[in-house]
């Protein structure tokens, strides 16, 4: 009775509008102090969830992003990779998801993403004869690859909650994120080939090919050293997040020459005030997951779920329906933040593999994403698209279903996610 009355309270202080770090928090203060327990525990849990050398990685990934992103470069990586396919049946869909993917190896913010790459591809899809809520649809579903594709940011968090390797985590996103991608190339195409007004762009000269490649290979190698880094064991993610950072300035300052005083001060306020809501939220968490520890409710949550279900299929459905719901009015990080502590337990007596389970995780909060009223995407497309929430929701739809498949697949075939990170 107490752990619901507790999930009960949870949920209706957020759906009344309270910010997520001051619920968490406040509620795990509550409990602590009505419960008998000592109230320095609040100040312990924010200040350990401070100090943590991995999380210092979201800031630098952050201002990576926020850098490439005023330094113009998804434009430059648009082009490049329109000039090479734009000419194919749904050319620019392809340029469009290719261009995320890369972006998304080098952000780990699935807003990020979006922006940066919507400014560009909205414009030039529309002009092409591509349906408008198709092509605000791709570009919301695209942007999700931001945080499957590593770097990840959510992926980083639910390492630090786990205490999972999070270079495992990392590679593991790199099967699901590619088979992602190819799933919405074929959906992209198979969709142009029988749009009524779609008209295929131009193919390109070499010249303009060898010119638009030349001027995105720097940032393409950016994402490549990054990846590569971490992959070989030459950086850890922390440090491979200020080597992205560092690389970034080189990228549009001398090389680029995109970044001028002006924009780099608005990236860097940009990312100062996403990190301090993250903090916030991964702060107010570890007092509230103090709290519900004291009052064993993980571990009741896992005896029930281990009495009412056998299975592990069965346990991943449960926990997929229950975050399409959350994802109704949560954003990703809350829901990571609230909902791992409390499985983590019944991971374990199923026999779940948490790295997997850290992957299929992401891709269900990727559909939070893009789900009114909170899907954080599709407001950014809203915007950039100058769009109504009507068409930009509607246009998504496919694409929600494509994403639903992808995590279907990787439950059946839990290879296409660990097969990178323990098996090669």
């Amino acid at each position: 009775m107490t752990t619901i009355i507790i999930l009960l309270a949870l949920f209706a202080l957020l759906l009344v509008g309270v910010p997520v770090a001051f619920t968490l928090a406040g509620l795990g203060f509550g409990l602590l102090y009505f419960g008998g327990f000592s109230p320095l525990m609040v100040p312990q849990g924010l200040l350990s969830a401070a100090d943590s050398f991995v999380l210092i990685a979201v800031p630098l990934f952050l201002l990576m992003s926020n850098v490439l992103l005023k330094g113009g470069v998804g434009r430059d990586l648009f082009a490049a990779v329109q000039a090479w396919v734009g000419h194919w049946p749904g050319g620019l869909a392809i340029a469009t998801i290719l261009s995320c993917g890369v972006f998304a190896a080098i952000s780990g913010s699935s807003v990020a993403t979006a922006a940066t790459i919507g400014t560009v591809a909205i414009p030039e899809m529309t002009s092409r004869g591509y349906p408008r809520r198709f092509v605000l649809g791709l570009l919301a579903a695209g942007g999700t690859l931001g945080i499957l594709i590593p770097p990840s940011i959510p992926m980083i968090v639910y390492g630090v909650i786990t205490e999972e390797s999070i270079i495992a985590l990392f590679l593991a996103g790199v099967g699901p994120g590619l088979l992602l991608m190819a799933l919405f190339i074929v959906w992209s195409v198979l969709y142009a080939s029988f749009a009524a007004d779609y008209q295929p762009s131009p193919k390109a000269s070499w010249d303009e090919r060898r010119r638009t490649a030349i001027r995105a290979l720097p940032t393409v190698l950016l994402a490549g050293l990054v990846i590569s880094g971490i992959y070989l064991g030459i950086f850890t993610p922390t440090e491979a997040a200020a080597v992205g950072f560092l690389g970034s300035l080189v990228v549009v300052g001398p090389i680029l020459r995109t970044l001028d005083w002006p924009k780099f001060r608005d990236a860097v306020a940009e990312a100062m005030t996403t990190t301090v809501a993250i903090l916030l939220i991964v702060a107010g968490a570890k007092v509230f997951g103090k709290a519900i520890t004291l009052y064993r409710i993980p571990q009741d949550i896992s005896l029930f779920l281990s009495d009412h279900i056998s299975t592990a299929g069965m346990f991943v459905l449960v926990v997929a329906l229950v975050l399409l719901v959350m994802g109704l009015f949560l954003e990703s990080l809350s829901m990571i933040l609230i909902m791992v502590p409390v499985l983590s337990g019944a991971l374990m007596a199923l026999g779940i593999d948490p790295v997997w389970f850290g992957v299929f995780f992401v891709i269900m909060i990727e559909c939070a994403l893009i789900t009114p009223p909170v899907g954080l995407n599709l407001y950014v497309i809203q915007a950039v698209g100058k769009a109504s929430m009507g068409e930009v929701a509607s246009g998504v739809l496919p694409f929600l279903a494509i994403m639903l498949v992808c995590a279907a697949a990787i439950f059946w075939w839990p290879d296409i996610a660990l097969y990178i990170p323990f098996r090669l």
